[in-house]
């Protein structure tokens, strides 16, 4: 940024203004895809939302499966905590697999080493 004497403060000012209207514009936009983070679904909607039918979502409640709130009777899902529960439930590639196999020393070699 180029120096400017006392003349030009009045255009500098505006200009950050500008700026400033435009960051604040830019977050306000923002703003909405947090809250859709954490919102809370109910029954029908977290099964749309995972692509399943209600009551397969109701079996792995049951079972305590898959996070739930329960205030009351009804069932609510936190977006957060449901995209958490399908990334805990990746599975290891065969590579993957391979490697940790080769790393460990098998079960039954240490239960009789002397």
């Amino acid at each position: 940024m180029e120096p400017f004497g006392f003349d030009q403060l009045p255009e500098a000012v505006r200009k950050l203004i500008e700026k400033v209207d435009g960051l604040e514009t830019l977050l306000l936009n923002l703003q909405p895809q947090n809250e859709d983070q954490h919102k809370m679904l109910n029954i029908q909607e977290a099964a749309a939302y995972l692509n399943m039918t209600v009551a397969a979502l109701y079996s792995l409640v049951s079972r305590r499966d898959i996070p739930v709130n329960k205030p009351g009777k009804r069932l609510y899902f936190d977006k957060n905590e449901l995209n958490e529960w399908i990334r805990s439930g990746k599975k290891k590639t065969a590579v993957v697999i391979e490697k940790d196999a080769t790393l460990r020393e098998p079960v039954y070699r240490r239960r009789f080493k002397r």
